[in-house]
């Protein structure tokens, strides 16, 4: 029987993302959903990495299996670094993307484009049920643009602008976005270390 490692999500969008960037690693990766869990997980860390290690005990108390998390938000220049560790909550729980996205660009339509500067943060916690826990940071830096823009990706992606590619990360193909990616970054850092565990 393969080995297998909870993903602690929900969310199919970032499952994909996920399962291709893991496809190489020797272990069957499950979200909540498809190992049967069903859990409220309070989100109440003060940094990226307090909310990725929350999420994957909580699930990994439940299990008793391998669990990685991942909490990511974007980090905004103009705003504070806000919305940061709130970025999936800002403007409410439940705001669809598009309104927090138009609701930035109308904030920062007077802002010069080189104060524009932002960044997708990830850090990804890996907690195995002896207690050990891995922890990795990905960061992605790019401009928060004038207009959405692309169809690929999602969240504040169609916002995101990237000067390598001179367009969203909503717009890049999904092998260029897990290149580039926060996300992308940090599940490479935790396959690496993963790939030095036998057990």
């Amino acid at each position: 029987m393969s080995k297998r490692i909870i993903f602690a999500t929900s969310n199919e969008d970032k499952m994909k993302e996920i399962r291709m960037i893991l496809a190489d690693l020797d272990y069957q990766i499950l979200s909540l959903k498809k190992a049967g869990i069903d859990v409220d997980i309070v989100e109440d860390g003060t940094s990226f990495e307090e909310n990725a290690i929350i999420k994957a005990k909580t699930v990994m108390e439940i299990s008793n299996e391998i669990v990685m998390a991942d909490d990511s938000g974007l980090e905004i220049d103009a705003f504070d670094k806000k919305p940061g560790i709130y970025s999936s909550r800002f403007l409410g729980e439940d705001t669809p993307y598009d309104i927090k996205n138009n609701y930035i660009l109308e904030k920062l339509k007077d802002v010069k484009w080189e104060d524009r500067t932002a960044r997708f943060v990830c850090a990804i916690a890996c907690v195995f049920p002896d207690g050990r826990i891995i922890t990795k940071r990905g960061v992605m830096e790019g401009y928060i643009g004038y207009e959405i823009e692309g169809k690929n990706g999602f969240g504040y992606d169609p916002i995101f602008w990237l000067p390598k590619y001179n367009t969203t990360s909503a717009a890049l193909t999904p092998e260029d976005k897990n290149k580039e990616s926060h996300r992308g970054k940090a599940l490479e850092a935790i396959k690496e270390e993963l790939a030095k565990i036998t057990t």
